[in-house]
């Protein structure tokens, strides 16, 4: 099993860019699908990006279609996810998250590790 830790979150401006990372501790890293969700204030856990276990196959909510970049680095076992162009529907905690099951399983929420999570805010 592994263990995860997000780092990157903070305050930004409308229109800026963040970039988030998830480093894991444990073995088989590269056996798990990888992806991010997050949870605005007084709303229920979304899926936002995942990435598949060899990085080849990528996926993302539509509302973050063409802004939100996710990658990973089974050498260096974490994963990245670089979001531009920032607005304040973005403002939540997000999530790191991992499954060993497939990657659709892991957009639907089925989910096996979880990370603490880092609070991305944009002000207006």
């Amino acid at each position: 099993q592994v263990d995860l830790v997000e780092s990157g979150g903070g305050l930004v401006q409308h229109g800026a860019s963040l970039r988030l990372s998830c480093a894991a501790s444990g073995r088989a890293f590269h056996t798990y699908a990888m992806g991010w969700f997050r949870q605005a204030p007084g709303r229920e856990r979304e899926f936002v990006s995942a990435v598949s276990w060899n990085g080849e196959s990528t996926y993302y909510a539509d509302s973050v279609k063409g802004r939100f970049t996710v990658s990973r680095d089974n050498v260096k076992k974490i994963v990245i996810l670089q979001m531009n162009n920032l607005e304040s529907e973005d403002t939540a905690v997000y999530y790191c998250a991992a499954t060993r099951l497939t990657t659709a399983d892991l957009i639907r929420g089925e989910i096996e590790i979880w990370g603490q999570g880092t609070l991305v805010t944009v002000s207006p």
